[in-house]
This record gives C-alpha cells, structure tokens and sequence, in this order.
C-alpha cells in the first residue's frame, strides 16, 4: 500500500488554488460517486490532513467536513475520512473553526461512537478525545452527552461501552477513556460520576489494571484522578462502598517482599504479591495515579485512611524504583504528607488553604512550564494528541 499523495486523483489543474481543488472534491464525495473516484477523492483529504497547512484548508470547509461524515459506513473511504477527522481534531488551533464550520460535529462523532455497530467507532472516539482537550468544544460535547433521554444519559451510554467487553465487535473504543477524561473536567460531569446511586466509579476501577492498552488505563486513571478534586466525596470514594486506594496503589506496586508486620498493614489485594509483579509501565499513568492519592489526602480523614490502608510501604519502594524525575518528585511529596505533622488548625484541607500571593505567583509559573512540557510531550504522542494520520508504505 503507497502512501497517500495529495496529488492522489485530485481534480483540478494547476492552475487551481487549494480552496478552488477542495470544492471541486465534493461531488466526488457525494453518497452517488464512483466508488473509485470517491476512495481517490478521500485519499487525497486524508493526505492533505497530515500538514498543518492542509489542515487549515479543511477545516472551514463545512459541506467537505458533512461529506466526510456521511460517507456510506462500510466503505473503504468511511475509514479515510474517519481518520482525517481524527487529524483535523488534533490540531487545537483548528477547534473554534471546525464548530464554527460544522457546530453539529460533536454531536454526530459521539452517535458514531456510541453505535456498537458502527466500524470505525475508535476513530470518532479520538476526533472526540482530541476535540475535548479544549474548554469550548468540551463544553460543547457536554451538552451533546445532556441532550440524550433522561432515562439513558449520554454519559451512562459511554460508561456502559467503554466498560462493556465487545461493546463493538469491530471498534475496541479505547478513546472513549480519555473523552471521558476530559469530560471529567467539567462539574457537571464529576457530579454524574460521583453519584453513589449510579454505581460509575466501582465500573471503572478495574479498568486501572487494563492489559491491553495504555490508552484505556491512562484515560480512566485520568477520570480517577479529576474526581478526586471532590473533597467532599473522599469518604465515600476511600470507604468500602468503592474502596479506591488499593486500585490506585496496585499499579504502584512490584514484586517488593515485605515484613510479616508490614504486609499486615496493606489491604488484602496488595499482600504477597507474586514475584514477576510489574508496575505500571507508562510514566505519566503512575503520576497521575499518585496525584490522585494526593488528592485524597486533602482532608485530615483522607490522610488518616490513607495511611491506616499501607500507602506509605508502596510509595516508598515506588519511590526507591522510580526512574522519572517528576514522578520521583511527586511521589516524595506525596509521602512528606503521610510522615509529617498534621498542619495546624485551620488548614486541615489542603484544597481550601489560602495561598500567599507571592507563592501563588511562583507556583503559576510553575504549573505553566509544566503545562508547556506537558502540550510538547502530547503532540509526540498518539493516545492524546494523534500524529497525521496518513497511510504510509507497508514494510515487507
């Protein structure tokens, strides 16, 4: 299989300007085009999307972005501009112009992926993952999740496919997790997760020891972590209702061969671990699952679960074995909380203390270089922020 050329079957002369070749893709594109001249047509966009000029030009085209979408499902080309929009999405420069070309996107990528028969599920569940990164269109899918029957929210809907093996028998829909991720962030969303009636938690934690993909794992760590920012719901999430932390510390653990009086101490999932236990191999998955831990330890009742459930004895060893730097650092904050001395009365919550604005001032600064690092790390990486997405030459 070549790669995809932008001068693949593309009409138009030479003569033509980029937006003059674009019109003249769509009736190649239209439900009742030649089936060759239609795969062309969609190559050649599926080409144009893998360079950031290219992705500009499309996304303003709002009857290209239509077309793209409601090309026939089981088509070869369905799968090209599935994917296209996967690029398009990635590129959050290009959000506020794709909604504003197409404002009913958000809406039509989560019906494709929510559709357990829907073949490329996966590729609107990473348009999704990309296009909610932002606030606007996170906002904007929020609304799109709202909009559904009262009786089967759309949230519930994506809970119950990204927790539901084989929910898609073609599409295993492991960017549902990060969509959700990002969903989390908003209040509305974490009020829904939280809910102690609707069970969602207790469905997503055994999806933190996930085998199969880093993508899953990381996407509901993600989730995890984003509703531990609801200090009013530590004693329940650390309770035995849903019993988070052994979920949190399991990923942390390896095969460490503690004291009969410290594996006492842990609870009963995390005692006489076997020998060949690995941790969890991504570096930004095990941060986030010790933020999240952090998280808990907000409260004074937080911290005091915490420590009586062994966190200590994990994060210690984690912290002897850790090889990233910021992890390291993380993790060694988290247990200058567990020993040291409760803060003085007043500024029990750490959520709630009141930061001189001085320190706040050094700690924004902070938080934004890590936010640049953090934006460089994702555009190098397919789980939050996908490469142009173009075939290329199949190696032999």
């Amino acid at each position: 299989m070549g790669e995809a050329g932008a001068g693949t079957g593309a009409p138009g002369g030479p003569e033509a300007s980029p937006e003059a070749e674009v019109v003249k893709l769509l009736p190649f594109l239209a439900p009742g085009a030649r089936a060759d001249l239609q795969a062309a047509a969609v190559r050649h966009v599926l080409a144009l999307t893998g360079s950031g000029p290219g992705r500009a030009l499309l996304a303003g085209q709002e009857a290209l972005l239509q077309a793209l979408v409601e090309l026939a499902p089981a088509s070869a080309p369905a799968r090209h501009a599935a994917r296209a929009l996967v690029n398009l999405a990635a590129d959050p420069g290009l959000h506020e112009t794709l909604l504003a070309a197409d404002p009913g996107l958000p809406a039509r990528l989560l019906g494709r992926a929510l559709d357990p028969q829907w073949p490329w599920a996966e590729e609107a569940a990473a348009a999704l993952a990309n296009l909610s990164r932002e606030p606007g269109p996170c906002a904007e899918l929020m609304a799109a999740l709202a909009a559904a029957e009262p009786a089967d929210s759309g949230l519930e809907r994506l809970v119950r496919a990204l927790c539901t093996p084989g929910y898609n028998a073609r599409a295993p829909l492991h960017y549902l997790a990060p969509l959700l991720s990002n969903v989390s962030q908003l209040p509305a969303a974490r009020a829904f997760l939280l809910d102690p009636d609707r069970c969602v938690v207790q469905r997503l934690l055994p999806l933190t020891q996930y085998p199969d993909s880093s993508v899953r794992r990381g996407g509901v760590v993600g989730t995890l972590r984003n509703c531990c920012f609801e200090h009013r719901h530590h004693e329940w999430l650390l309770g035995p209702e849903v019993d988070i932390l052994p979920f949190l510390l399991l990923p942390l653990a390896g095969p460490e061969d503690f004291s009969e009086e410290e594996m006492e101490r842990l609870p009963v999932d995390l005692q006489y671990l076997p020998p060949d236990k690995q941790r969890e191999p991504d570096a930004d998955i095990r941060k986030m699952l010790v933020e999240a831990i952090m998280l808990l330890t907000a409260t004074a009742p937080g911290r005091q679960q915490v420590r009586d459930q062994g966190a200590y004895l994990i994060l210690r060893e984690l912290h002897s074995w850790e090889p990233e730097p910021d992890v390291r650092a993380a993790c060694e904050k988290l247990i200058q909380v567990l020993i040291g001395d409760e803060p003085e009365r007043g500024m029990e919550n750490l959520l709630e203390v009141q930061v001189p604005e001085d320190v706040e001032q050094q700690l924004q600064q902070l938080d934004c270089q890590e936010q640049e690092q953090l934006e460089r790390e994702q555009e190098r990486e397919l789980e939050l922020a996908p490469e142009p997405w173009v075939e290329r030459a199949t190696p032999t």
